[in-house]
């Protein structure tokens, strides 16, 4: 076993248009200051990265190691969560989604799903020449509108739905391989892979490619009312990032999973700062320790009541309180009386 890495913050819904949070190097001093040790990169702000050059430059990916490392923090992982979701999506979703690509390829599906693959091809070049072993993302979503179908679905859907998801990610997991990088996929609602029976659906189309992992982050799993802890128990070797995020759900006579198209404050299951869901932290990170996970511990913030600076500064600690730093011993060494061969069997009577 070893002591989980942490606490990490990402930094996506932190940037902002205003110091202390408009740039890299101003930011990354602001967490250090609350005791965060890493910050997880979102790539698609310029305010923090140019994931392109990151790419192709070693020394720029250098000089971005060094901005981090100045306020005395690490990079855990980059994101390319918008990009990911862009690499498949339904027509239905196209104009939602276009916000989220260069105006370049906006109303052009096949460039901007273009532009998402390379942008994450460019993830991982970067990754490793910042000295990464992980990436998060999300799969995107070619099925999502027949998640609960009327009409049924028509016979073979998911198969083919599936098999074309799986031939969008292989030539982009074929790269992260190249680059020794984990592709994490955040299994969430909204992504075909939402959850464990639609990643095992996926990985079997990619015929179990050794770098398609997982980003672990219960919140999803309480608003879907799923078993979190026991989905570490099946996918822990999968398993290569954690986002540390609260959430509730609390149904009631008039709405349940679906929210009744109520905004996030009124849902029946939304998210909370750290501390202040239902999450089981305390269990989550006994079995990930247990489980050996090598990985961070990262922060995202996501809360509908609580200002993001207050859940920042104690979701710091949060995490701090909750990393579990392993024992280099059994309890129960002081009353090993020693062994060897011959003992043993004369303790067995053989």
């Amino acid at each position: 076993m070893q002591t989980i890495k942490g606490p990490g913050i990402f930094l996506a819904q932190f940037m902002g248009d205003t110091a202390p949070f408009n740039d890299l190097s101003s930011i990354c001093k602001w967490a250090a200051s609350l005791g965060f040790k890493g910050v997880q990169i979102p790539t698609w702000d310029p305010r923090c990265i140019d994931l392109e050059k990151a790419a192709n430059s070693l020394d720029y990916a250098q000089e971005i190691k060094g901005i981090v490392e100045a306020a005395g923090l690490e990079i855990t992982e980059l994101s390319t969560h918008l990009q990911g979701q862009l690499v498949a999506v339904h027509p239905a979703y196209d104009a939602q989604f276009d916000g989220f690509a260069p105006e370049s390829v906006r109303g052009n599906s096949k460039a901007r799903t273009e532009w998402a693959v390379q942008q994450l091809k460019y993830a991982a070049k970067a990754s490793a020449n910042l000295g990464l072993n992980a990436h998060a993302t999300f799969s995107g979503a070619l099925l999502w509108h027949t998640v609960y179908p009327w009409p049924q679905r028509p016979a073979g859907l998911v198969e083919t739905g599936f098999t074309e998801l799986a031939n969008r990610w292989l030539p982009i997991l074929d790269v992260f391989e190249d680059n020794g990088v984990d592709l994490c996929y955040e299994i969430h609602p909204g992504e075909d892979l939402h959850d464990g029976v639609s990643y095992e659906i996926f990985l079997e189309k990619t015929n179990n490619h050794k770098r398609a992992c997982l980003l672990y982050d219960p919140s999803h799993f309480v608003l879907q009312c799923m078993d979190y802890l026991t989905y570490i128990d099946h996918y822990h070797e999968r398993i290569k990032m954690f986002h540390v995020k609260d959430a509730e759900f609390n149904p009631t006579g008039k709405q349940g999973v679906y929210g009744g198209y109520q905004n996030w404050i009124n849902r029946a299951g939304r998210f909370r700062s750290l501390g202040d869901g239902q999450v089981d932290f305390k269990s989550i990170f006994s079995k990930l320790t247990a489980y050996d996970y090598k990985g961070w511990a990262v922060m995202e913030w996501e809360c509908a009541i609580k200002h993001p600076e207050d859940g920042a500064k104690e979701g710091a600690i949060f995490i701090q309180n909750n990393i579990i730093r392993v024992t280099e011993k059994a309890f129960d060494d002081f009353a090993n009386t020693g062994s060897n061969e011959a003992f043993n069997r004369s303790i067995l009577g053989i």
